[in-house]
C-alpha cells in the first residue's frame, strides 16, 4: 500500500536529511514540510482504509485495522503542530544560547526519527518489530530529552533511559514468552510473533504462559505509559527538556505505549477467558489516578506539574480500557484521543509563558494575559478543558468512564472522585496567577505560534459537543476489537 509507505518514509527521510541540515535557518521549515507530508500521508491511509476495511501490507509484517489508523493519523497531526510550534520556541532557545548548531541538528533529526518509531510501532503486525520501535522511541527521546546537556538534563535523560530500558527489557522477556506459547500451537515459523495470527488462536494459547507473558508486558509497555510506580523518569523528562519534546511525550509516546499494551490485553482475555488482565489495569490505573493527583498539590515547576497530569490522566485511560465493555472502551479511546490535542495545547502555552518569564517556576509566571492574551487564554482554557470542565471532550470521556465505574466498579468511584476533585483544585489554584497575576515580563522577541494552541483546543471542544460519523465509527469498531 503506497499510502502506508510514505507514512513511514516520509519521516525517515526527513531525519536522514535533517540529521546534516539541522543547524541551518531553514531547517525549522524542512521540519514543518516533513512533518506536513507525514500527515496528508497518514490522511490517505485513513480514507482508504475506511473504504476498503483493514489490510496486510508487505507480506503481513503490516497490519491497518479500525484500532491503529485513526492514531496513525492523529499521531501524525500532533507531530505536525508541534514542529509549527516548535519553529518560534526553538529559534529563541538558539538565540539564548540554549541550542547550538550540532544541538540543533541533534534535534531536527531526531524529532523525525521518534515519529518514525511512533509510526511504526503502530502499523506493524509483528510483536518483534513493535518491540524494536518501542526501544528506538525510547533512544531517541533520551538524546532529545538531553539535548541541552545541563547536569538536570543529563540526570533526567539517564533516569528515563534507566527505567524505561528495564521496562523494555521486561516487554521483551513477555514478547519472547508469547512466541513459545504460540510456537505450541502454529509451530516454529514467522506467524508465531504476527498479531493477526496470534489472535485467530488466542483461545488455544497455554493460560500460564500467556499468564506470565502479560504481566512482563504490562510491566514492559506500562513503564512507558508511566504507571505508578514506574512513572518517575516522566516528571523528570519533561522538567528538563525541550517543552516541544514534553508536547509529544504526552501527546504521542504514552499513547503508542497503552496501544501497545491493549494489543497484549486482547490476546491475554482470549487465552484465559477471565478478567485478570483487566483486573491489573484497573488495579494500577487507579493507582496512577490518585498518586499523580496528590504530586499535582505539591509540584512548584509548571511542567511538571503538568506531566504529572498526564499520569493521571493515563491512568483513567488504563482503568477504562481495564472495566472493558463497548462504553469503557469507548471512552478510553475518547479520552486518548481529547488528553494528546489538550495535553500538547498546554505544553505550547506553558514553552511561550516560561520562555516569557526564564523560569518554570510557577510562582515567578505571572500575568500572561497583560504580556500576550492569546498565551494567557490559551493555558487557561487548555487547563480547563484537561480538568474536565464541560462541554470540552475531557467532560464527555470522563463522565462515560466515571458512570460506567459507578455501575460496574463501584469500590472505585469514591476514589476517582477523590483524586478528580485534589487535581482540579490544586491545578485551578496555581494556574489562576499565573494566567491574571500582575507582572512585569516583557514580550518574546519572536512571536509565539499559537496557531496550534487554538487548533487542538477547538478540535477538543468539538468532540466534547459532536463526534463526527467517521471518528464515531473508529471509537465503536476499536471499542468493539478490544473486546466486552
Amino acid at each position: 500500500m503506497q499510502a502506508l509507505f510514505f507514512v513511514l518514509g516520509f519521516p525517515l527521510a526527513g531525519s536522514a536529511v535533517l540529521a546534516f541540515t539541522g543547524h541551518r535557518d531553514f531547517a525549522r521549515n524542512i521540519n514543518v514540510a516533513f512533518s506536513l507530508a507525514t500527515f496528508v500521508a497518514a490522511g490517505f491511509l485513513t480514507v482508504q482504509i475506511i473504504a476498503d476495511g483493514p489490510v496486510f501490507v508487505w507480506d503481513k509484517q503490516f497490519y491497518i485495522d479500525p484500532l491503529n489508523v485513526f492514531l496513525v493519523t492523529l499521531t501524525a497531526f500532533v507531530g505536525l503542530t508541534t514542529a509549527l510550534f516548535s519553529r518560534p520556541y526553538m529559534r529563541v532557545e538558539q538565540d539564548r544560547g540554549k541550542m547550538t548548531p550540532p544541538r540543533m541538528r541533534l534535534y531536527h533529526g531526531m524529532y523525525q526519527l521518534f515519529s518514525f518509531t511512533m509510526l511504526l510501532a503502530l502499523t506493524t503486525n509483528n510483536l518483534g518489530i513493535l518491540w524494536v520501535a518501542m526501544e528506538a522511541a525510547t533512544l531517541t527521546t533520551v538524546l532529545l530529552v538531553s539535548v541541552y546537556r545541563t547536569a538536570a538534563s543529563l540526570e533526567a535523560a539517564w533516569k528515563y533511559f534507566i527505567l524505561c530500558g528495564v521496562g523494555i527489557a521486561q516487554a521483551l522477556f513477555g514478547t519472547v514468552l508469547l512466541y513459545m506459547a504460540a510456537e505450541k500451537v502454529l509451530g516454529p515459523h514467522g506467524a508465531t510473533l504476527l498479531w493477526t495470527s496470534l489472535d485467530a488462536i488466542k483461545t488455544q494459547l497455554d493460560p500460564s504462559i500467556v499468564t506470565l507473558a502479560f504481566a512482563f508486558l504490562f510491566i514492559g509497555y506500562g513503564a512507558k505509559v508511566g504507571m505508578v510506580p514506574l512513572h518517575s523518569w516522566l516528571p523528570d523528562a519533561h522538567a528538563e527538556g525541550p517543552t516541544p519534546v514534553s508536547a509529544v511525550l504526552s501527546g504521542l509516546l504514552l499513547n503508542v505505549a497503552m496501544y501497545a499494551v491493549l494489543r497484549c490485553k486482547v490476546l491475554t482475555d482470549g487465552a484465559l477467558q477471565g478478567p485478570l488482565a483487566g483486573q491489573l489495569m484497573m488495579g494500577f490505573g487507579l493507582l496512577s489516578v490518585v498518586v499523580a493527583a496528590f504530586f499535582i498539590s505539591r509540584q512548584k515547576d509548571v511542567k511538571r506539574m503538568f506531566s504529572y497530569s498526564s499520569i493521571e490522566h493515563m491512568g483513567l485511560i488504563t482503568f477504562a480500557f481495564g472495566m472493558g465493555g463497548p462504553v469503557a472502551n469507548f471512552a478510553g479511546l475518547l479520552h486518548m484521543t481529547v488528553h494528546s490535542l489538550v495535553k500538547s495545547a498546554i505544553f505550547f502555552t506553558v514553552g511561550h509563558a516560561t520562555q516569557k518569564a526564564g523560569s518554570q517556576i510557577m510562582s515567578e509566571i505571572r500575568g500572561l494575559i497583560k504580556v500576550n492574551p492569546t498565551v494567557g487564554w490559551g493555558l487557561m482554557l487548555g487547563s480547563m478543558a484537561i480538568l474536565g470542565m464541560p462541554p470540552f471532550g475531557v467532560f464527555a470521556s470522563e463522565f462515560l468512564i466515571l458512570t460506567t465505574a459507578m455501575r460496574e466498579q463501584a469500590w472505585a468511584t469514591p476514589f476517582l472522585f477523590l483524586a478528580l476533585g485534589v487535581a482540579f483544585a490544586s491545578m485551578l489554584f496555581r494556574v489562576l496567577p499565573m494566567v491574571f497575576g500582575e507582572t512585569k515580563l516583557r514580550p518574546l522577541a519572536h512571536a509565539p505560534a499559537l496557531l496550534p494552541v487554538f487548533i487542538h483546543l477547538a478540535l477538543a471542544l468539538i468532540l466534547g459537543l459532536y463526534i463526527p460519523p467517521y471518528l464515531n465509527t473508529w471509537f465503536v469498531q476499536a471499542a468493539k476489537m478490544l473486546g466486552v
